[in-house]
């Protein structure tokens, strides 16, 4: 979607607000597609000195198999938005992944939704920040407690061992 900005291009100071919802269930991450939900995007572009930014941010919900655990989970995620708007890339082979260019005076708010939550995806899917995993022995889910296989020695330390069992 192409998001007129004509009206504050030339104006420093002004501003203007947008809110939109993009559809990223094609976004194929890893081995899965985690968004089945429109994204949210909601914010201002402001015109400071002559240079536009957006500020705002994203809302979903993400569905996806945990990386550790692999117990499948969803979760509630928003992601800032804070980027720059400019009329021509001066160097596009040193672009910065936080400036867009213009379309016609517009913002094209579908490609920059887009790439600001590829860019914030972490590059592992956890259920939460603190999964356990699984035993690598047993196999248990670690999250809903301690599995009942015994600790495995360190092989340098198989001597004393043997000494404590004399």
């Amino acid at each position: 979607m192409l998001f007129g900005l004509s009206q504050i291009i030339d104006c420093p100071g002004a501003s203007v607000s947008f809110s939109t919802s993009v559809d990223l269930s094609d976004l194929l991450y890893g081995t899965c597609y985690p968004v089945s939900e429109p994204v949210v995007a909601e914010g201002t572009v402001r015109n400071t000195a002559g240079v536009l930014v957006m500020k705002g941010n994203l809302k979903t919900c993400i569905h996806g198999v945990c990386d550790r655990c692999a117990a499948d989970f969803t979760r509630d995620v928003e992601i800032p938005i804070d980027v720059v708007l400019v009329r021509e890339l001066a160097n596009e082979d040193s672009e910065d992944e936080w400036v867009f260019p213009l379309v016609d005076d517009g913002a094209d708010l579908d490609e920059i939704v887009r790439t600001v939550f590829v860019l914030n995806m972490d590059s592992k899917m956890l259920c939460k920040d603190d999964c356990k995993g699984l035993c690598c022995r047993c196999g248990k889910n670690l999250n809903e407690g301690p599995c009942a296989c015994e600790k495995e020695l360190d092989p340098r330390f198989a001597a004393l061992r043997q000494l404590l069992n004399k």
